[in-house]
């Protein structure tokens, strides 16, 4: 379109230049195009959009950057010399002050330093955007708490600090390492001396290796992602392969494959005095996220940026439980190669190291299952802070086609040692207020938790009085745990999931319990047990076992003598609580989940039903694991009236 200016026009009406019809077609042409300044609508996505772009989520400096770039007509030279303009609003920064400068310095380098790889630019961005959090020397910074660039300053230093430190031979195509070393490091103006604390390097009796960070992870699987936006890099850490220090309650009870959600933060002493030399000092400090919340900086509380779910997703991913659980329902015995070999091997792990003053929850996994079918809930319940602050999480690992009787002497002598370990003197009284939540087969574990079955489960087995038996001490324990059952002190309330309380639906078929008998492998421990036994009594029924000896899915059959003694015994001592899953919109009473019918997980005394329509595999549900959150909140506030 052919433009001229009014100016122009009227220029050419006093020189008479132009004709009264070459004067309409010029004001028509005016009116028709656009003015010089002016407006264009856009939706709503379009106006944020615009507004808030920056380097960290466009790959374009803000527009806060590009007014001190265009005030200083530097835009284009930006695109052509990045190194000589930031050299040059590096040399013109005042004393104090000039924050709109220095956030400039900090987007525009983290920017550069991710164009050219240059982990001196990451740095100096890093340096940049400390220095304009925590001047020192007494200086405020003066950006309100509603500017997006006071937000936006913390998010620079935190992922420029990752990318500043991280090993040169990562890139953002793979897994970034960031390495944690002591040294001077080059700035573009400069030199970082940066020294490291050691302390936060100590992790449960472990020292922390091969540091990961979350931020530049996916995470797939969970449905939530809690984190929580503060100060500092967030890192997945790894534990060593052996013990850092003696002694250390709880250090061999950390579960395989650990990943520690940790924060890293580099403290720089008087930045922003110590940019016109170019000469920074300051210190690296790690803080575990169960440790630290929060950091003291120039005297102001700074909450840590934590990003534990990134590090849960990461300790998960690839892990060699996933692959085993069938198998070693058969074979029984693989998952202790899963194991390190210094850690406890009675199958009781915790999430994170014992802490005081939390209630144990203890998790207690289904048939060809593991605990890694747990991490739906315990990704939720560790993201609500008023279960995390006042639980520890523990699981259960075992060979579940092991007899459901001696599994459930495991998990018992399991927690007791556990408590003799943690708090010899019994001066933790959290620790007497345990929760235990079984799932399936697990939740019949759970059940013996809490119960008195006398001499119940032993008539079953042999005529022979136990005090008859004459075996050595070592046999003698093993029985008495498999077969005698007295409520534990600390268990104070129990919850079941899609428990089979009178039986399993495949189990009731002779042939799928035929068929397991002949597949899996139960422990010689427990053979010779009952092979010692029956030979120091002579009792036929003990002998009887030995030649078909039982499984759990026999110990499941709806017609199996001990299950049916086992749920003729009900928890009374303490609350119980069902959660039962029925697939479909019919009935409850005549629905099941696939592999339990509602009527046989339906216990009288239960003090919660809650019914779920869902299927077995029911832990993550969201229907499930809000009525586990209320439940576990429902116990604080019973404790809390008893202590009141």
């Amino acid at each position: 379109m052919i433009r001229i200016s009014l100016q122009a026009a009227i220029a050419h009406l006093q020189t008479g230049s132009l004709r009264f019809p070459a004067l309409v077609l010029v004001v028509l042409l005016i009116q028709g195009c656009a003015t010089p300044v002016g407006i264009a609508p856009v939706d709503i996505q379009t106006g944020y959009r615009l507004n808030t772009e920056n380097a960290l989520s466009s790959g374009s400096p803000s527009e806060a950057s590009k007014m001190v770039l265009r005030r200083n007509d530097l835009m284009d030279r930006f695109e052509n010399e990045p190194e000589t303009v930031l050299t040059e609003l590096h040399a013109e920064l005042k004393p104090n002050g000039d924050e709109d400068k220095l956030f400039t310095l900090a987007e525009l380098s983290l920017l550069h330093g991710q164009k050219t790889k240059d982990r001196a630019y990451f740095l100096a961005a890093a340096v940049y955007a400390w220095a304009l959090l925590f001047p020192g020397d007494g200086q405020t910074i003066r950006f309100e708490p509603s500017d997006p660039r006071y937000r936006l300053s913390y998010d620079l230093y935190n992922q420029a600090l990752a990318q500043g430190l991280a090993d040169p031979d990562s890139n953002q195509s793979d897994e970034v390492a960031v390495q944690l070393k002591p040294g001077i490091y080059p700035l573009p103006f400069g030199t970082l001396d940066l020294s490291l604390n050691e302390r936060g390097l100590s992790w449960g009796g472990y020292n922390l290796e091969h540091f990961i960070s979350t931020a530049f992870l996916e995470i797939r699987g969970f449905r939530n992602r809690y984190r929580s936006p503060g100060l500092g890099s967030t890192l997945a850490a790894s534990i060593s392969k052996e013990h850092s220090a003696a002694n250390v309650a709880g250090a061999n009870r950390l579960g395989p494959q650990t990943k520690v959600p940790v924060t890293l933060l580099a403290r720089l002493n008087q930045a922003r005095s110590a940019l016109a030399t170019g000469q920074i000092k300051g210190q690296l400090e790690l803080y575990a996220n169960d440790h630290s919340k929060t950091v003291s900086v120039d005297g102001r509380l700074q909450p840590l940026e934590v990003d534990p779910t990134a590090a849960y997703a990461y300790r998960l991913n690839d892990n060699p439980l996933y692959s085993m659980e069938i198998l070693n329902f058969i074979k029984g015995g693989l998952f202790a190669g899963a194991i390190p070999q210094d850690r406890a091997k009675d199958g009781l792990f915790t999430i994170y190291p014992y802490r005081p003053g939390k209630i144990p929850l203890v998790l207690v996994h289904g048939t060809a299952s593991s605990p890694l079918r747990w991490a739906e809930m315990i990704n939720e319940l560790e993201g609500d802070p008023s279960i995390r602050e006042k639980y520890q999480v523990w699981a259960f690992l075992y060979d579940s086609a092991n007899p459901i009787n001696y599994s459930a002497g495991v998990l018992r002598e399991a927690l007791e040692n556990t408590l003799n370990e943690f708090d010899p003197e019994r001066k933790d009284a959290a620790l007497q207020q345990m929760v235990v939540i079984g799932h399936s087969q697990g939740g019949l574990l759970t059940k013996m938790t809490a119960i008195d079955n006398g001499n119940l489960f032993w008539n079953l087995i042999s005529d022979t009085p136990f005090d008859k038996i004459k075996v050595g001490p070592d046999v003698e324990s093993l029985l008495k745990r498999s077969i005698f059952f007295k409520p534990l002190p600390f268990v104070k309330r129990v919850v079941f999931i899609a428990t089979p309380q009178h039986g399993a639906m495949a189990a009731a078929s002779e042939w799928v319990t035929g068929l397991v008998s002949k597949l899996v492998t139960l422990p010689q421990t427990m053979m010779r047990g009952f092979a010692l036994a029956a030979a120091a009594s002579g009792d036929e029924k003990l002998l009887a076992k030995l030649r078909r000896p039982p499984t759990a899915a026999d110990n499941m059959n709806p017609n199996n003598p001990g299950l049916k003694s086992l749920a003729s015994i009900p928890v009374t001592a303490i609350p119980a609580h069902s959660i039962i899953c029925v697939e479909g919109d019919g009935p409850k009473e005549e629905g099941d989940d696939g592999v339990v019918a509602y009527r046989s997980a339906h216990i009288d005394e239960a003090v919660s039903e809650k019914v779920v329509r869902w299927n077995h595999s029911c832990q993550g549900r969201p229907e499930v694991v809000e009525e586990v959150r209320r439940i576990l909140l429902e116990h604080l506030a019973t404790l809390s009236m008893a202590t009141n």
